[in-house]
């Protein structure tokens, strides 16, 4: 689950530029080798998994990936992955440590989608307040968008089955965002430039552009 640490700290007037899309292959096997040896042998499986999905429809794409990371990521709080409170992993990390928590899911997603040819414009990360065990959580989740103004399809952890969003009513979109835009809830209201007002996602872009994302 996220924190309220990041959630609520929308600040900083930093840039950066945006990755581009499509993998660097070489970049992504230089960055495995320094991560670990786990990394590495999951780069090979990564890329085959990619390259699958960029062949698929975007619906069967979306699936293929959500079950990917799903089963290859075990949840696990940032404190006992990482020994700190709040920890963005980039998709390598993820996969090197094999644990994350709802948000290192989400980014995986994300970046091997767009990787796999998916549109920007299509996907969104969004933080929503979850319904859990009488609870109201903060949570992440990713959200693709057949359409402009559609009603998205939900890429989860908690629920392994890719849902409408209109069929999630456990989840309380709070804002959303991804490489070119922040917007209120998962509406069309901007709130300004994602890498400039969240320090977590400017330093999470850095690191996955140097894993050739």
């Amino acid at each position: 689950m996220l924190r309220r640490t990041w959630a609520l700290a929308l600040a900083g007037l930093l840039g950066l530029v945006v990755p581009a899309q499509g993998l660097d292959n070489a970049r992504l096997k230089e960055a495995a080798v320094k991560i670990g040896p786990r990394a590495v042998a999951e780069v090979p499986l990564l890329l085959q998994m990619l390259d699958k999905a960029a062949a698929l429809d975007e619906e069967a794409r979306l699936k293929l990936v959500n079950d990917y990371f799903n089963q290859k990521i075990a949840f696990k709080e940032d404190t006992e992955v990482w020994g700190v409170i709040d920890y963005w992993a980039t998709p390598l990390e993820a996969l090197d440590k094999g644990a994350g928590d709802c948000e290192d899911y989400a980014i995986a997603k994300y970046f091997s989608l767009v990787s796999a040819g998916m549109p920007v414009s299509k996907l969104r990360m969004v933080y929503v307040r979850a319904a859990l065990r009488g609870q109201s959580l903060a949570h992440m989740v990713l959200a693709y968008y057949a359409q402009p103004g559609a009603d998205p399809l939900i890429l989860d952890n908690l629920i392994p089955d890719v849902k409408p969003a209109s069929q999630r009513p456990d989840l309380r979109p709070v804002f959303s965002f991804n490489t070119e835009g922040l917007w209120q809830g998962t509406g069309n209201t901007t709130q300004g430039d994602p890498v400039a007002r969240l320090s977590m996602w400017r330093n999470l872009l850095q690191k996955v552009r140097a894993e050739g994302f």
